[in-house]
């Protein structure tokens, strides 16, 4: 009997904890600059963004929302059929609120799960945040779609950023700023 309560009691806790919400850590930034962010890639690697990938110029693509996959899907398949996936890193950073830790490591498996391609779950760094502070130091409006930023290499200098699929006249700019 007191094994069976112990082992409520634990649960009970775990459960508390594990719901606890937090607003995170503080973004900040400068105008012009992207904000320093915390994730993990879909290999549960953690990732600071722009830091880690400061060997080349960056691509950023923020989503908001579930459907906005076939968005980033058609938006990176672009930048990689005009040769941007062999002179930048290119990455994804769904964005979630910022919310328990058992409702990431759910959201995280959930993700895991549907994606089995190793390139994409090393791309794919998911941002568990402060939205409406992100989206306030971004100068993002809403959340109706997808929003990409270029980041000068090894620094969090946004030289270019636009929002949806990206154009092929836009395509043309960026390789224009990182001749």
């Amino acid at each position: 009997m007191v094994n069976r309560k112990l082992k409520w009691s634990l649960i009970a806790l775990l459960l508390l904890v594990g719901c606890q919400s937090s607003d995170g850590p503080e973004l900040n930034t400068s105008e012009g600059t992207f904000p320093t962010i915390q994730g993990n890639n879909l290999n549960k690697q953690s990732k600071i963004i722009p830091n880690d990938y400061a060997d080349k110029d960056l691509i950023i693509i923020v989503a908001f929302q579930q459907w906005h996959q076939p968005i980033v899907d058609e938006a990176i398949e672009s930048l990689e059929k005009n040769g941007l996936g062999d002179t930048h890193n290119i990455i994804e950073v769904p964005t979630i609120q910022k919310s328990s830790k058992l409702s990431e490591i759910y959201l995280d498996g959930i993700m895991r799960a549907g994606i089995r391609d190793d390139r994409i779950r090393n791309r794919t760094i998911t941002a568990y945040i402060n939205k409406e502070e992100f989206k306030n130091l971004l100068d993002i409006p809403d959340e109706q779609t997808i929003y990409w930023y270029l980041i000068k290499k090894g620094t969090n200098v946004i030289q270019k950023k636009g929002y949806g699929v990206i154009s092929d006249q836009e395509i043309s700019e960026i390789k224009e700023l990182t001749s």
